[in-house]
């Protein structure tokens, strides 16, 4: 992959669930995704190539809310720490914040690079 076309930095994060002494329930925070195991917990940035998937945005009405979505693809040089259950916020003028639905998938077989599909929902 070309440098050049990995032009947007992004943060990748992870769900941790814990659960309230108080009242029992689940708490959920995401947690940033470390450089390398074993060093600190902050939010790292990486570069990467950010391309919208379809051109339009496809709706769906979810308990009587109009819901917008739209699947945008993230590539970016190989990790083999992420996978569907995080997250990735693409930062820029206004950060925005996708779910990952799917991969990563490996780009070229030689774990050069992954490709994984997400999708940012808005109402």
């Amino acid at each position: 992959m070309r440098a050049g076309r990995m032009d947007r930095q992004i943060s990748v994060e992870r769900k941790q669930v814990t659960l309230d002494p108080v009242y029992g329930t689940e708490l959920v925070s995401w947690v940033p995704l470390v450089a390398e195991a074993g060093s600190p917990t902050i939010a790292v940035r990486f570069w990467a190539e950010v391309q919208d998937a379809l051109p339009s945005k496809a709706e769906s009405v979810v308990s009587g809310a109009v819901v917008a979505h739209n699947q945008t693809r993230i590539r970016m040089r190989w990790r083999d720490d992420i996978d569907s259950s995080m997250r990735v916020t693409v930062h820029g003028d206004s950060d925005t914040v996708y779910q990952i639905v799917g991969g990563p998938a490996d780009i070229d077989g030689r774990k050069s690079q992954i490709e994984i599909m997400c999708e940012r929902y808005s109402s």
